[in-house]
């Protein structure tokens, strides 16, 4: 990127610095003419300082941390908080933010929202609204790791660069990357949210004892990939489900989060037909079963659909993309083959 590019963009940021705060430094807030946050990548905190008008110390966007010394402009911000490497990619979400963002951030300066209770659906909401798109992050990544390269209809997913994670009440607060993943119900309501907590330098799950967790209403919702029809596929986790996305990548599939939802998962009206993709395990084959004869007596027709090894995203992973292809060829049926499966390159 050309010098005089970064600056425009720089000074673009600079126009709306207090909304590019809220978005990107969410941990702090306004003080004064200055947004406080415990450092660049969001930490709780008030030793950094961001100038949101331009004074004659200097221009809006311009930063400073009293506890480190480092300094920046808010293309410093997005690189960090986002966990950004290429300046390409920063400038693509610096003019991504620039094309979305309100018009006037102020406008919402004096609103405070009264705490949300823990785990409840509406501190789901808050997360997924608090969270950003995958592109370009560790979530793409880490998905990229799996195997999970084409994101087709994959808007339920989204990226924290620093979510709170605690191992139990009496543990201190940490914060990690993350991939939120939105629950939702039959209309398309947010009920819950999952967090899968990240290793930005391994692009893999963060070395903490519970690196999954949900919260929120579950019982009976799922997230979900695609738009529902006559025709779709559920499974428990969220890189199974994808994985199969992979080769059927307009089938309409949900991830249910766990075998005894996947049990649970509510039919939509439309529904005629439901692939059920079990992991290899006793509690796959027992959410496989109740689905089964719950789909059936709702007059809807059930198939299952096996991995090769203990679930569609280690077939992915060790066998590859075409052996996974294949199965899924000879289990789904040749009609829906032909409607939803992707042609081999």
């Amino acid at each position: 990127m050309a010098r005089q590019d970064a600056s425009d963009l720089a000074h673009s940021l600079g126009r709306q610095a207090e909304a590019v705060c809220r978005h990107y430094l969410s941990s702090g807030r306004r003080e004064g003419g200055y947004w406080r946050v415990g450092d660049v990548r969001n930490a709780p905190g008030r030793s950094m300082y961001v100038r949101l008008k331009d004074t004659p110390k200097g221009p809006a966007g311009k930063w400073t941390d009293a506890a480190t010394g480092e300094h920046g402009d808010l293309l410093d911000v997005i690189r960090e908080s986002c966990g950004l490497i290429d300046f390409t990619d920063v400038a693509d979400e610096a003019r991504t933010f620039l094309s979305t963002a309100p018009a006037e951030p102020e406008a919402c300066e004096h609103q405070q929202q009264s705490p949300a209770p823990h785990g409840s659906p509406e501190a789901a909401r808050r997360l997924v609204r608090m969270s950003q798109p995958i592109r370009h992050t560790i979530v793409q990544a880490y998905l990229r790791e799996r195997g999970v390269t084409d994101l087709r209809g994959t808007g339920s997913l989204h990226f924290h660069p620093h979510c709170y994670y605690r191992h139990d009440e009496h543990s201190p607060t940490e914060t990690w990357p993350a991939m939120i993943a939105e629950v939702t119900d039959l209309d398309g309501k947010i009920t819950g949210a999952h967090r899968t907590w990240l290793d930005p330098r391994r692009r893999d799950k963060a070395p903490i004892e519970t690196p999954r967790r949900a919260m929120g209403d579950l019982l009976g919702h799922a997230v979900r990939f695609g738009i529902g029809g006559e025709v779709m596929a559920a499974g428990e986790g969220i890189e199974t489900v994808l994985s199969l996305r992979q080769v059927l990548p307009d089938m309409p599939m949900l991830a249910a989060l766990s075998a005894a939802h996947l049990a649970a998962i509510l039919f939509a009206d439309t529904l005629r037909r439901l692939y059920i993709m079990r992991d290899n395990d006793p509690a796959g084959n027992r959410a496989r079963d109740t689905l089964i004869e719950r789909a059936n007596a709702a007059g809807i027709e059930a198939i299952a659909i096996s991995p090769e090894l203990d679930d569609f995203n280690e077939d992915l992973r060790t066998l590859g993309l075409e052996t996974l292809r294949m199965e899924a060829r000879l289990q789904v049926a040749p009609q829906d083959v032909a409607r939803f499966m992707a042609l081999a390159t």
